[in-house]
């Protein structure tokens, strides 16, 4: 999983066509730490759905342009646009099945 700033994240949705997950965090957050080595599990096994990580407290644009109002969550994007949302992460199989969403 890549680090991207806010920035990247907003060139991405605007550049690409191919979908991509995005997994938003803060670092003192127990659970999105949890949730973030879940993650490198289930997208280990999707090698070609690209996933971000971006920091929500240096992100205060994306938190009010995709009404971000819990951490951890993973966005999925495709075609420009935000396509689903999972705030709920409750296993490595959950953020499996909800990554390849991406694929469908």
């Amino acid at each position: 999983m890549t680090e991207i700033t806010e920035e990247e994240w907003f060139q991405k949705v605007n550049a690409s066509e191919d979908a991509f997950a995005v997994f938003l965090y803060t670092p003192f957050c127990g659970t999105c730490k949890l949730a973030g080595r879940m993650l490198e599990i289930a997208s280990e096994a999707l090698p070609g759905l690209p996933v971000y990580r971006c920091n929500l407290n240096f992100a205060p644009m994306a938190v009010s342009r995709w009404r971000i109002a819990t951490v951890p969550c993973v966005l999925l994007f495709d075609k420009w646009q935000c396509t689903r949302r999972l705030n709920r992460i409750e296993s490595a199989d959950t953020l499996y099945r909800f990554l390849m969403q991406a694929k469908e």
